[in-house]
């Protein structure tokens, strides 16, 4: 049961293989988007989930095991859910993991990473990781969404800089590209996964998602702010049972 299973921004394959059930009969997938993981950048033009959308679509094509179960973490749900909407012929079924999009380009959930983005683009890691630790935005992130907050902070570690700034840049001000609508529309078989205690990824764009689109079921997982091991244990059990239950 082969599945493309995206990365979320700034991520690589690591992230989805965490929480894939590997004890299954299956494969995971994942191209790791440009500026990603092993991936080089090219001109920082080409990000965008459009893009990458296109990339792995060609890469699917070129392994010839479409259609198939295609989903992702935040980022990669948004890829996701674009291939959805605008690729059919690849899907079989779909899974939407901590999405941080619905349709709308630039959610306000998305700000604290186009903060980020913009101080890295402005000033040296060190200056621009000092600003940041100024901003209420910190003390709200603390309180509420302390996982949130250790990734933004990896962000100011995470090189070569010049990639990351703009990755973070334009794909917070980005969008899947895709009408409510269309997504009203999907008939394939759609997991949606969310949890609390996530100031990007709010449990109310995964209920948004799992309402609009008919053949989906919402699983709610433990917050990784609260154990990440039992967040990795609920993925990975829910993730199993759909694609048992979708399977050819």
């Amino acid at each position: 049961m082969p599945m493309v299973f995206q990365h979320g921004l700034c991520g690589d394959a690591a992230q989805p293989a965490e929480v894939f059930p590997f004890d299954l009969p299956g494969r995971c997938l994942t191209l790791e988007c440009r500026g990603h993981g092993a991936s080089e950048p090219g001109d920082d033009a080409g990000f965008s989930i459009a893009a990458f959308a296109e990339d792995i679509a060609a890469w699917i094509e070129t392994l010839g095991l479409a259609p198939l179960a295609i989903g992702g973490i935040s980022m990669g749900a948004a890829i996701a859910l674009r291939l959805a909407v605008t690729r059919p012929d690849l899907v079989r079924a779909l899974v939407l993991a901590r999405p941080a999009w619905v349709t709308e380009a630039a959610p306000a959930n998305m700000a604290p990473n186009a903060v980020v983005g913009d101080l890295l683009a402005r000033f040296p890691a060190d200056e621009a990781r000092r600003r940041f630790e100024a901003l209420d935005l910190v003390r709200d992130l603390e309180a509420q969404a302390p996982d949130n907050l250790a990734s933004l902070r990896g962000f100011f570690a995470r090189s070569p800089q010049p990639v990351t700034a703009a990755l973070l840049s334009r794909i917070s001000r980005d969008g899947p590209g895709v009408t409510r609508a269309a997504v009203a529309a999907l008939a394939v078989p759609t997991l949606v996964i969310g949890h609390a205690r996530d100031a990007v990824h709010p449990l109310s764009h995964a209920e948004a998602l799992a309402a609009l689109i008919p053949a989906a079921r919402l699983v709610r997982i433990t917050p990784k702010a609260e154990s990440r091991e039992l967040y990795r244990r609920d993925f990975s059990a829910a993730l199993a049972q759909f694609l048992l239950e979708t399977a050819p």
